[in-house]
């Protein structure tokens, strides 16, 4: 096994050569590789060469490494392949064996996806030193001889560059096999009808996706294997399109097996340079490697952390996307170009933007001297398909029972904060909460970047307004909540309250604004008292106890949802707004619904204070909210309502 080392931010290298299955590292001389500094542990780490040809790390010292992007901390271990960087600070080491190694599917993609990115790259220089690109973005929708000539010089520099020779035919079959699939779900994306992302970059459909220089034969058997292939993972019987694009990412590989033998040289050759022109037409004049992923319904988020550093996150979780920019400037100037589509420009003297697209998708871009490390982008996409309570019942994230419940008290104007942490959910849950108001009242949604959409009709909507370059002209969420009171409201939904606005906003809820819905970044439903008092703070220099009354006055419920591990969204908390404890001065609350076991929303037996209201509605039936267990809920005599029994504060069913 060989193994190099150096220090980082130094070009020369040491190479050693072991015969042992296992590497000592650290800083003591009786270690196989000696890092010589007080940074590195006396007995670091120790490597180990599996049978299979790959490594094992395991990290003894105190101070984490990283393998690859992986930071393993003291006591943990990682599996690794030959190549991979590993870093303990201050210092690079990579490790060379001399055993096959076998590559998962994951690696083999991340692989064939930088050696079509390198190929882009040089294919990108080439054009500069032929074409003027500049002019080309400028005069792109009008001229369509200009694509013509760029698809041309295209097809003559990979000659130049002598890609299709034979020597290269097993990389490039390997190649075929994933930008077919990435055709694939190109064209499922395209047939599903949204025209959102094409209004957004101002070219339609088949400027991006279909080649100036079609050949009608070489479409005909793509088209039959397209056929063939959807036909074998029987995409029709899928729901949506997110659930054909989960399939082919999943059983695409059994698939190709199969008409790999009917891909021949000349089709090959058709499709990659289909992928190149569509690729490097994307990075001239669309948003380059983000413009496959904007399309995709399944990725909910895209974060740009380096020209090769592109993480999506699916599902919940947040994975490497394979993606990369041709270079830092094609990286810069693609971000400048999603800004410019909003109006909002991007520079040294405003290097930080947070905007929202044309279809709603929210992005955040921020550059040096900001971003030190180069320019860093985040998009939170905005769903093509509103979701429902339905589908959340469906995916787990709240029971039936629960999602009653809440129905019941927004008809019954009771006010809801929602809270929890970044990409908990918390503005599609409000999404869905402000679907249960009638359509006959008049409501005024409040928001930094415009995410809301509701159905009802008679609905105003206000975005904040950022400062113009002089730095003027700011309209605050505070501003729009005090001006949304003079709009004669029956309720109000703010997006997030982040700051002063949290006053006016429980102010207005105190005001005959009932039913009004925010939501609230925090830990648990507890602790959105306390996040409330430091925001309240910010607006006025109110007494505790004080903030206490208006808070528990003006908020009837807290719904919690939280993010779990494995990345699945969950409602883990509904709890009640009682009232202040007079002598304690806190603000009293009681779990109605919450997460337990691990495993699913259940009723606690707390009864809220307004539940008689609920029943006497018809909004509400006990016997169904609480289950079977609970079904021995008596009418109080006299009434309708349920009979209760005070325990201290408590309200719970009398079994």
């Amino acid at each position: 096994m060989k193994i190099w080392y150096n220090r980082i931010n130094e070009s020369r290298r040491t190479m050693i050569e072991v015969d042992a299955t296992e590497v000592w590292i650290g800083r003591d001389s009786s270690n196989t590789v000696v890092l010589p500094s007080p940074l590195v542990s006396r007995r670091h780490a120790v490597v180990r060469l599996l049978e299979d040809g790959r490594l094992q790390l395991e990290n003894l010292g105190l101070n984490s490494c990283l393998v690859g992007e992986e930071e393993v901390l003291g006591g943990q271990t990682v599996v690794f392949t030959p190549g991979t960087k590993v870093r303990i600070w201050p210092f690079t080491l990579t490790f060379e064996a001399e055993k096959a190694v076998t590559v998962s599917r994951q690696e083999l993609e991340a692989h064939l996806r930088s050696l079509i990115a390198d190929l882009e790259l040089r294919i990108h220089r080439k054009l500069l030193e032929r074409l003027d690109l500049y002019e080309f973005e400028n005069r792109r929708t009008n001229d369509p001889q200009s694509i013509l000539l760029l698809e041309n010089n295209i097809e003559d520099i990979c000659r130049d560059l002598r890609v299709f020779e034979p020597e290269n035919e097993p990389v490039l079959e390997e190649i075929t096999g994933l930008v077919l699939r990435d055709y694939l779900v190109n064209s499922l994306i395209m047939e599903s009808g949204s025209q959102s992302f094409y209004e957004m970059t101002g070219l339609s459909a088949n400027e991006f996706d279909i080649p100036a220089t079609l050949v009608p034969e070489r479409e005909a058997e793509l088209a039959g294997i397209l056929n063939f292939i959807r036909e074998r993972l029987r995409l029709s019987e899928c729901r949506d399109t997110t659930e054909q694009v989960q399939r082919i990412e999943e059983h695409f590989s059994e698939a190709f097996q199969l008409v790999r033998p009917h891909l021949h040289s000349e089709l090959r050759k058709y499709l990659i340079l289909r992928t190149l022109k569509k690729d490097l037409k994307d990075t001239i004049f669309g948003f380059g490697p983000l413009q496959d992923l904007l399309r995709a319904d399944s990725i909910t988020e895209i974060m740009v952390v380096g020209k090769d550093q592109i993480y999506v996150e699916r599902n919940g979780v947040i994975e490497k996307s394979g993606r990369r920019f041709i270079s830092d400037k094609v990286t810069e100037a693609i971000i400048e170009r999603i800004v410019a589509q909003v109006g909002r420009r991007i520079d040294k003297s405003q290097p930080l933007v947070d905007a929202r697209l044309p279809d709603g998708s929210r992005v955040n871009a921020i550059i040096p001297p900001l971003a030190v490390k180069g320019p860093c982008l985040t998009i939170r996409k905005f769903p093509l398909q509103r979701m429902t309570m339905d589908d959340l019942i469906e995916l787990g994230s709240i029971t039936k029972a629960a999602a009653t419940f809440l129905r019941a008290a927004v008809i019954d104007r009771k006010n809801i904060l929602v809270s929890g942490g970044t990409g908990a959910g918390k503005t599609t849950l409000l999404n869905v909460l402000s679907s249960f108001i009638p359509f006959k009242e008049r409501i005024i949604t409040i928001e930094d970047t415009v995410e809301l959409r509701l159905h009802q009709e008679h609905v105003v909507t206000l975005e904040a307004k950022p400062p113009n370059v002089e730095g003027q002209g700011a309209y605050t969420i505070r501003d729009l909540v005090r001006n949304a009171l003079r709009m004669r409201p029956d309720r109000i939904i703010v997006g997030e309250c982040r700051g002063p606005e949290a006053l006016d906003m429980i102010q207005a809820m105190n005001t005959g604004h009932d039913g009004s819905l925010t939501t609230l970044h925090a830990n648990t439903a507890r602790e959105v008292i306390e996040r409330l008092e430091v925001l309240i703070l910010m607006a006025a220099d109110l007494p505790i106890y004080s903030i206490h009354r208006q808070i528990a006055s003006a908020i009837d419920l807290i719904v919690h949802i939280s993010r779990l591990p494995g990345g699945r969204r969950v409602i883990t908390e509904i709890t009640e707004v009682v009232g202040v404890d007079p002598e304690t001065k806190n603000v009293i609350m009681h779990d109605i619904f919450n997460f337990r076991n691990g495993q699913s929303l259940e009723p606690t037996g707390y009864l809220p204070t307004f539940i008689d209201s609920l029943v006497e509605k018809d909004l509400l039936d006990l016997n169904f909210l609480y289950g079977e267990g609970y079904q021995s809920v008596q009418a109080a005599p006299g009434g309708t309502g349920p009979q209760h029994e005070a325990v201290g504060e408590d309200r719970r069913v009398r079994v």
